[in-house]
């Protein structure tokens, strides 16, 4: 490849890795993908990770990525970071990290989210405000978690940033975030596009400690600093993206959104289990996050989470001894809720994992096939969630044909999409591109270089497109089964 055509760099940093994009610009081609592991730490509720190795794992996996593409580095021309949501960075002199992150599944700020949730006029203000409701995911309650426990840390705090916001900073020298990742905050105001003052000031955190927000996650905010070239061993004339969260990537990356498809659901199966779809619409509801999608104009991206989901069941394959794929379908009659790690939908941060319906003839497979179930039954709970917040019935028919997109490491998954199937009645798309994070993340560096809409980028590449799954008929006895154990065993059984 000669080096005047333009190659794209985009940064999926994840919960348990970093992966780096080298993208064709002009044709969407994936040349190469590097990658570099992360390390979480914590128990009983706490999930921690050193943002230091987010910035050592970001720069091997780029220069994995240049070197494995075969392109020069003058032919790179941007690079933008799609980041996990919600993390908690606390920065000190010289824009380093206080302490670990606290990343989006720690649990402990549990108490501190439900008293938020109690402030400001109660859930449906919040969900008014800033498109959410708190809880112990959310950045607003860690940090609450933060000033409580670790006081002296959050006195000392010179900057507070989302994890993508600090690698960004750590590419460019400019402290910038986008309206995607902020609307996850709870202190973000999706109604007005600006930081809501009477949050921070509920939270005691000065606005002056925040990054700037950029009009979109594909808005150019500088070149990469000196260091950054130098450890990167790139062109100091690199443009660097605003850049987002991971889900607001994942959705540039299908095409949803202003300049592409809109109301068209998407089921994510990885660590976490989310839904998601662009829309005009601003849903209000409890239980969703109602984020702002990162390429503006107008455009929502309302998402439902569920804490367990793959590293869940394959939890309960290793206890049981089996491959992830050893499943049986249907259960035999058990039940698993699979809540590891307590759950967020439903609001249950608290929970463990539940088993019942065991018989002395049980097969374990029939165990391992009823985690997968409890797991995706839990996603797509949420999904039907989403669907009516957008103004949709999800009994409709002309709402039950539009296929599912389903992405995620579970998307590989013969089991995983054979359960979704089963339990949902719905065709699927599952896009051929497995790395749909990181590709939206280079439509954002690519817009940033052009200025072209980074939603009709990956369109034009056709990152979104795969192979079409028709529907199974809908297991209605297996999804009434779960539900009743859910509905009987909350919130006592799981608590």
């Amino acid at each position: 490849m000669p080096a005047s055509r333009s190659v794209v760099i985009g940064v999926d940093s994840s919960t348990q890795s970093t992966k780096a994009a080298a993208v064709d610009a002009d044709t969407g081609e994936l040349l190469a993908v590097g990658r570099a592991p992360h390390t979480v730490t914590g128990a009983a509720g706490a999930r921690e990770s050193d943002p230091e190795e987010w910035w050592t794992a970001l720069v091997a996996a780029v220069r994995s990525a240049v070197r494995d593409a075969g392109v020069p580095a003058g032919s790179v021309t941007g690079i933008a970071v799609a980041g996990q949501q919600h993390g908690l960075v606390t920065l000190g002199p010289g824009g380093r990290p206080l302490r670990p992150a606290l990343l989006w599944n720690d649990t402990r700020s549990a108490p501190q989210a439900a008293a938020l949730a109690a402030r400001l006029g109660g859930p449906e203000a919040w969900t008014d405000r800033t498109g959410s409701v708190p809880v112990a995911s959310m950045t607003a309650a860690k940090w609450q978690w933060l000033r409580e426990h670790e006081p002296e840390r959050a006195a000392a705090a010179t900057g507070v940033r989302l994890p993508h916001d600090h690698l960004t900073e750590r590419l460019s020298g400019t402290a910038v975030t986008d309206p995607g990742d902020a609307s996850g905050t709870c202190w973000y105001g999706t109604a007005t596009g600006t930081y809501d003052r009477e949050v921070l000031d509920l939270v005691g955190l000065d606005p002056a400690l925040l990054p700037a927000l950029a009009p979109t996650g594909a808005t150019r905010v500088d070149t990469l600093a000196p260091a950054a070239a130098e450890a990167l061993g790139l062109p100091r004339t690199v443009a660097v993206a605003a850049g987002t969260g991971d889900n607001m990537a994942a959705a540039v990356g299908l095409g949803l959104g202003g300049a592409g498809l809109l109301d068209h659901p998407v089921v994510s199966l990885g660590t976490s289990g989310t839904v998601f779809a662009a829309t005009r619409a601003r849903p209000a509801a409890p239980g969703l996050a109602g984020f702002a999608a990162t390429d503006g104009g107008g455009t929502y991206l309302p998402l439902g989470c569920t804490l367990n989901c793959t590293l869940a069941v394959d939890r309960f394959a290793s206890l049981l001894g089996l491959d992830r794929e050893d499943a049986a379908p249907g259960g035999g009659g058990v039940v698993v809720l699979p809540y590891l790690d307590g759950e967020r939908t439903p609001d249950l941060p608290h929970a463990a994992g539940l088993v019942t319906g065991l018989r002395h003839g049980t097969d374990p497979r029939a165990v391992l096939g009823a985690a997968y179930e409890g797991a995706v039954f839990t996603v797509l709970r949420a999904l039907d969630g989403l669907l009516a917040a957008c103004g949709l019935d999800p009994a409709a028919p002309d709402v039950r044909d539009r296929p599912l997109r389903l992405i995620g490491g579970g998307a590989r998954g013969r089991f995983w999409t054979d359960t979704v199937r089963r339990l949902s009645g719905r065709p699927l798309v599952v896009p051929a591109a497995g790395e749909l994070v990181a590709l939206g993340a280079a439509a954002l560096a690519a817009g940033a270089v052009t200025g072209s809409d980074p939603v009709a980028l990956a369109a034009a590449w056709g990152a979104g497109a795969g192979e079409c799954l028709p529907p199974l008929p809908r297991d209605e006895e297996t999804w009434n089964r779960i539900a009743g154990v859910l509905s009987a065993a909350a919130p006592t059984l799981l608590s």
